[in-house]
């Protein structure tokens, strides 16, 4: 039978993964922060190639990819032999976006005999079926700006740019890019009065044809953080398609605020 490998990030949703998998291995690279506390196995990204040698040495079969990670630093000089052979590839899909990265990275390890698996296959109670999870109702004009910020997600889907947008009494207040769903939650926070119209509210939901086993979108009690700082009324995330990283927490934390939290489908 086949061992399951934790490739770690920041965050909580590893942590989780793996107390649920406590036989499972823990792997790092090198520059990228984690939380664990466990013994892990730390490899570079320039030399993948080792990495997945080491993976199959020790048994590993399926692999899942957990939490935020920032794009490694490449030196060509440290180029193991894989990553010398795919060289020409690799750059091509550095310099496109992340769905295009992640969907060669993911290619990389099936096609030498390592699944990949999401985190939402392994842990399908950090997703959430439609309804309301936490906090108030939200009002007939709070969904109506949750409509058009869902619109404009799906606009701008093919351009590969985020997973959020916010907007308040129809207008949009912000849209996630690289930096993130917390740097967009600071920028609306900063935004003028004279500006806004109304609270308004988040949608995170995952662009169309995004590999959601190692890219789902996710919320934790940060965000709900974000959300009271910012002024928003909450947030509506796309049910069973964003995973929520220690839900109890979320929803004492949503309460507490007095924000929403909903899961709609159809995002």
């Amino acid at each position: 039978m086949g061992r399951l490998a934790i490739l770690s990030a920041k965050g909580g949703l590893p942590v989780a993964l793996a107390a649920a998998h406590p036989d499972a291995l823990i792997f790092t690279l090198q520059g990228v922060d984690h939380d664990h506390s466990c013994a892990t196995i730390e490899h570079r990204f320039d030399r993948l190639g080792d990495m997945i040698t080491d993976m199959k040495t020790r048994g590993v079969t399926e692999v899942v990819f957990a939490g935020a990670m920032i794009r490694p630093a490449l030196d060509p000089a440290q180029f193991d032999e894989l990553m010398q052979q795919i060289a020409p590839e690799l750059m091509k899909a550095f310099q496109s976006g992340d769905d295009a990265l992640l969907r060669f990275i993911i290619t990389l390890f099936e096609d030498r005999g390592i699944a990949v698996r999401g985190a939402h296959d392994l842990l399908p109670e950090l997703t959430a079926n439609p309804g309301l999870i936490a906090g108030p109702e939200p009002d007939v004009a709070q969904l109506d700006d949750a409509k058009k910020a869902a619109e404009i997600l799906r606009t701008l889907a093919p351009m590969d740019v985020g997973q959020g947008a916010v907007v308040a009494a129809g207008l949009c207040l912000g849209i996630e890019t690289l930096q993130g769903t917390d740097a967009l939650l600071r920028f609306v926070a900063e935004t003028p009065a004279s500006l806004r119209r109304g609270k308004g509210v988040l949608v995170k939901a995952p662009k169309a044809g995004q590999d959601l086993r190692v890219d789902m979108p996710a919320i934790g009690t940060q965000t709900i953080d974000g959300l009271a700082a910012a002024g928003l009324a909450g947030i509506v995330i796309a049910a069973g398609r964003v995973l929520l990283v220690d839900r109890p927490a979320i929803e004492a934390r949503a309460a507490a605020c007095g924000v929403f939290v909903l899961a709609q489908e159809n995002l």
